[in-house]
């Protein structure tokens, strides 16, 4: 019964390393996943750091151009004034060269 025992527990030892080798592997395939994974998310979180730089400069372009545009609509509109002025002094000066 002795050997038969020690025998027993020779088995279930070589079962138990078996275990352990598999649930390593498992470990090892997991921490490898990991590792991907955390490769992927340092490059998208450095993408993302990226475009938001990107999206800060863009708004500022963004701004100068609205401020641009509003200078010019100013301009455009001071200029409008000045052509229905200089109509009406035109219009003035030429009638009475009419009536004569």
């Amino acid at each position: 019964g002795h050997e038969q025992l020690l025998k027993m527990m020779e088995e279930r030892m070589m079962d138990v390393e078996q275990k352990l080798r598999l649930v390593k592997r498992l470990l090892q395939d997991k921490v490898n996943q990991l590792k991907e994974q955390l490769s992927k998310n340092t490059k998208a979180d450095a993408m993302v750091k990226d475009l938001y730089v990107e999206n800060a400069q863009l708004l500022k372009a963004l701004e100068m151009t609205e401020q641009r545009q509003k200078t010019a609509e100013k301009k455009n509109y001071l200029l409008e004034e000045k052509i229905a002025n200089l109509n009406k002094i035109v219009k003035n000066l030429a009638s009475p060269a009419f009536s004569s």
